[in-house]
């Protein structure tokens, strides 16, 4: 009986290391995808404004910010389907890493559109 219990608290416990691994890639996938909108508003934003310099690099941003916004999304799918918890585990850090580069992407597109004078919605995230 003392075995049957510890293999449960076991099982339990790699369930819920888990649905943690799951839950930590779907957040990155959704503030991944919201960097991404915000990149394509600030491109928008800056080719409002007829620079083209300014509007190509901030759209060039918005397009990198957008295929790691896919990266997380795509990585996330991988966590809700791993077999093993090093899989999920491994597929929760990349779509945190995708979702850092979408971030990053969209702070570019934001300086791109800002240097243009163009409104952007830095959140100062």
């Amino acid at each position: 009986m003392i075995i049957n219990k510890a293999l449960l608290a076991l099982a339990m416990g790699l369930a819920l290391a888990a649905c943690t691994n799951q839950q930590q890639a779907e957040d990155s996938a959704a503030e991944a995808a919201t960097a991404a909108t915000e990149a394509q508003q600030a491109a928008d934003n800056a080719a409002a404004t007829g620079d083209t310099m300014a509007a190509d690099a901030a759209q060039a941003s918005a397009d990198a910010a957008a295929a790691a916004a896919d990266a997380a999304g795509t990585s996330a799918d991988a966590a809700a389907s791993a077999g093993n918890m090093g899989d999920a585990d491994d597929a929760a850090d990349a779509a945190e890493n995708a979702a850092d580069s979408a971030e990053q992407a969209q702070d570019a597109a934001e300086e791109a559109a800002a240097s243009a004078d163009a409104p952007t919605n830095n959140d100062g995230q």
